[in-house]
């Protein structure tokens, strides 16, 4: 795990508002002892959640979207610091493990243009490199038995927990996506719009669902290459669930969980989903927030939700400067993830 930093007891101590009365996850949850090895002490210990930040937008920038998604883990993390430890959820189920080091990547990001060429097959390199670190660690956490709750960067790296979940598991896993975008576009390089694609080409992702793609902006191409696999790859859309009602919002959710429950899956959410999110693909129509919290609760409750990735919210783009609301949205996912995680319901 040499391509992280971690996150220390101090780093911890700086983000918490303490409060006389009050018990915050911040003085609750745990990190990885200063000179400890992180393996060891992960492996050791009982919290079930292994918190991972990636600070990164280059696989957007190399899909020629607005950077914004590198801001949004110390965004998150300064929220998650200060939900209350109670009976519904409680902070000692957490390892804050601390994230990747992309200093370097993004540092060689900062002068690359999308419309150079060259400078486009550089980004899709970085995005490999950053897969590989991704991988690396997912695949050491969900070795040991924990589910890692992975915060930031674009949905390029969809295919690092795609991938380490896989290899730790021997076999290939499915995944549910909330997002406006199937993210199943062409292997041209790699980038934010093709994590899944690439996954599903390299034998990692076996059955995937997206849930909610918006029909103005799913090319033709996409539906097609969907069309061919449709035995493991499928979509519904907003527009058929929330604006011609042909299809219902909850039903919807039982069928989609039929077809990737039989195996380990992954649950991942694009906060480009969400109205008035600030993020690199912002819209002005789709699911609520609260809808979206339904969905990670519901999904969270199957014994093979094997993590979760929350990508694409830019807390650096938000106009109004409301930046912790990203942050404080994270935050109630991930709860709502754990609390429906931790009671082990099996449907």
């Amino acid at each position: 795990m040499e391509k992280f930093l971690p996150f220390t007891i101090n780093d911890l101590a700086k983000v918490t508002n303490h409060r006389s009365g009050e018990i915050k996850f911040g003085e609750k949850m745990l990190t990885v002892p200063v000179g400890a090895n992180p393996i060891s002490y992960i492996k050791n210990t009982e919290a079930k959640y292994v918190l991972l930040g990636i600070p990164e937008d280059i696989g957007i920038r190399a899909n020629f979207g607005r950077p914004g998604a590198a801001s949004a883990w110390n965004e998150a993390i300064k929220s998650i610091a200060n939900i209350q430890h109670n009976r519904f959820c409680k902070g000692n189920q957490i390892v804050v493990l601390g994230q990747i080091n992309v200093i370097e990547e993004m540092k060689e990001v900062e002068n690359l243009d999308f419309h150079n060429i060259d400078d486009r097959v550089k980004l899709s390199q970085l995005v490999q490199k950053i897969d590989k670190d991704v991988s690396h660690i997912i695949f050491s956490i969900v070795k040991l038995g924990k589910i890692p709750i992975i915060i930031g960067g674009g949905h390029n790296n969809a295919y690092g927990n795609i991938k380490g979940t896989a290899l730790a598991k021997g076999k290939p896993i499915n995944a549910i996506n909330f997002d406006a975008h199937s993210d199943f576009r062409i292997l041209e390089g790699r980038h934010s719009g093709n994590g899944f694609s690439y996954a599903y080409e390299e034998g990692f992702l076996k059955k995937y669902f997206v849930f909610g793609l918006h029909e103005n902006y799913t090319s033709k191409s996409v539906l097609d290459i969907i069309k061919k696999t449709e035995d493991r790859v499928r979509y519904n859309t907003y527009d058929s669930i929330n604006i011609r009602k042909e299809k219902n919002f909850n039903q919807e959710m039982i069928d989609a969980l039929e077809f990737i429950k039989m195996e380990s899956f992954g649950i991942e959410v694009d906060l480009d989903a969400i109205p008035n999110i600030a993020s690199s693909a912002m819209t002005l129509s789709g699911f609520s927030v609260e809808e979206l919290r339904q969905f990670v609760s519901f999904f969270a409750k199957n014994k093979n939700a094997s993590y979760l990735h929350i990508c694409e919210g830019a807390p650096d783009l938000d106009v109004d400067k409301n930046n912790h609301l990203i942050g404080k949205l994270i935050g109630y996912l991930i709860t709502d993830f754990i609390k429906s995680n931790s009671n082990k319901n099996s449907i």
